[in-house]
């Protein structure tokens, strides 16, 4: 694409590059680059075009909230965002217990990636997870 650029900006290049064309294929050419040209003015205006009503509408509506007296900040004061933070999340009570490599009592709340002594255990059929449950 770079490569492109480069030598549809370069008039040297670009003419080294159309050096075999016909005439005709060159006009031919022309007139795809002209239709691709009159889309984006056709697209840009149509975005200036509601641009442009959009900033229309909001002068409109600042007009009226300073007729009623109404400043703009104190809208912002009243929409702050709705989602607010509930600060860290309480931790889960454990659920089960199992022993570690070195024999120290663990536990596990059953969130999160099943401990290793745990999963081993109930692959070789050893226990089932209602084996490990406290209490």
């Amino acid at each position: 694409m770079a490569e492109f650029l480069k030598t549809l900006f370069n008039i040297r290049s670009l003419r080294a590059a159309t050096h075999e064309l016909t005439a005709e294929q060159l006009e031919e050419g022309l007139a795809k680059l002209m239709a691709v040209v009159e889309e984006r003015r056709g697209a840009e205006a149509l975005e200036r075009v509601a641009t442009e009503e959009r900033e229309r509408k909001l002068r409109a509506l600042l007009s009226q909230l300073e007729a009623d007296g109404i400043d703009v900040r104190d809208i912002v004061k009243v929409t702050k965002p709705g989602r607010q933070s509930t600060g860290v999340r309480e931790k889960r009570p454990a659920k089960y217990e199992y022993r570690d490599e070195n024999g120290e009592y663990k536990t596990w709340s059953g969130q999160g990636r099943t401990p290793s002594v745990i999963r081993r255990a109930m692959e070789g059929g050893e226990k089932r997870m209602e084996d490990f449950l406290i209490g």
